[in-house]
């Protein structure tokens, strides 16, 4: 992996990443000339006992622009700045210019409930330069690459300090909220551990206290036996279908020994974890013959600089389909009681998914 970090006009970080020697390069670019200066804070939810962020100035950020214009897009026209420059690079990560959390925190409001600085970082990793590309249409090796990637920033991120947890994400799909054609995600790194993740720790400490072992590795392990809902087996990783899966063919990625975090991976998991994921993803749209939406949210051990062998990488895939022409959104009690309330089995949805035939290269 190759690496050339730059700063934009406005201030903002931006990293190159490439498969090979970077050469080429134009100038880091931004559509914007000044600082953003935000200063988004916390505020304690006193019912559910989690924090929740404000960040009022996020309403001006960019929001699905026209086709022929993509802020991601290359360009060398001056009145059409871009966020990221042409040249010899794979994939571009970049310092969101509308942050849910920034660093440094400004000084929270006085209210009624307790608030603090949201200090913690968001940034834009743009998988591609071909703007008409996704994830899954890319080379085996540039998601390997990719998963480098997610790696080096993980622990660019934890090491700068009041970093508790790093999430990378992806929102695909105008269905699921996203703002850029480019394809692209995002990582978010948390000054505490967010509830969901928190929850899952909380499970996966408990469970290895008691047996020795990891919860989603003995999981695993229990699809492998069962069989019913696997889409892919490989040497060193899987993908199926949860039996406990709470969306329509929500799937869940992970590499078949527990490792705690991207940067754990040895070359021969990243390798299979990169296929893994590429038949996934063209799974989903060879069913529908279409991009499909979904919204794929990579799980790690928390930033806190202690051992965590319970913590098991993985992601999981939450696409918003409940039939092949009928969107599946959250439901009162899904919403209301966090009680998920599923109208189809695992085991169907795992079927159509098996059915679908890819040629992973």
């Amino acid at each position: 992996m190759y690496a050339l970090e730059l700063t934009k006009p406005d201030g903002r970080q931006l990293t190159l990443y490439s498969r090979k020697p970077i050469e080429r390069m134009d100038p880091a670019p931004s559509p914007f000339a000044e600082p953003l200066n935000a200063g988004p804070h916390l505020r304690w939810h006193p019912l559910r006992g989690e924090w929740v962020t404000y960040a009022a100035y996020r309403q001006g950020r960019t929001f699905l622009p026209p086709p022929e214009y993509n802020p991601l897009g290359m360009t060398t026209d001056p009145a059409n700045p871009t966020e990221v420059p042409a040249g010899d690079w794979d994939v571009a990560v970049f310092d969101n210019r509308f942050p849910a959390l920034a660093v440094p925190g400004a000084a929270p409001p006085s209210l009624i409930v307790p608030s603090a600085p949201a200090a913690g970082y968001c940034e834009v990793v743009v998988f591609t330069k071909d703007a008409r590309s996704s994830l899954g249409a890319l080379p085996l090796s540039h998601i390997d690459l990719l998963l480098q990637v997610w790696g080096d920033r993980a622990s660019k991120l934890a090491r700068r300090g009041g970093i508790a947890y790093v999430l990378p994400f992806e929102n695909r799909g105008a269905e699921v909220g996203v703002t850029l054609h480019h394809p692209h995600g995002q990582i978010y790194a948390y000054p505490v551990v967010p509830p969901v993740p928190a929850r899952m720790q909380q499970e996966a400490q408990q469970y290895y206290s008691e047996n020795g072992r990891g919860v989603l590795q003995d999981h695993i392990a229990s699809e492998r036996r069962d069989g019913a809902r696997m889409l892919y087996e490989g040497p060193h990783s899987v993908a199926f279908v949860p039996v406990c899966a709470r969306y329509p063919y929500e799937v869940w990625v992970a590499p078949i020994e527990p490792v705690e975090s991207f940067g754990e991976l040895d070359a021969g998991q990243r390798a299979d974890l990169a296929r893994a994921l590429k038949t996934v993803l063209l799974k989903y749209d060879g069913l529908w013959q279409r991009p499909l939406p979904y919204l794929m949210a990579w799980y790690q051990a928390p930033t806190d600089g202690k051992s965590h062998p319970e913590a098991h990488l993985h992601a999981q895939f939450y696409p918003p389909y409940r039939t092949r022409d009928r969107l599946k959104y959250l439901a009162g009690t899904e919403i209301g009681a966090g009680f998920f309330a599923m109208d189809a089995l695992p085991e169907e949805k795992a079927r159509e998914l098996q059915q679908v035939e890819v040629n992973v290269e």
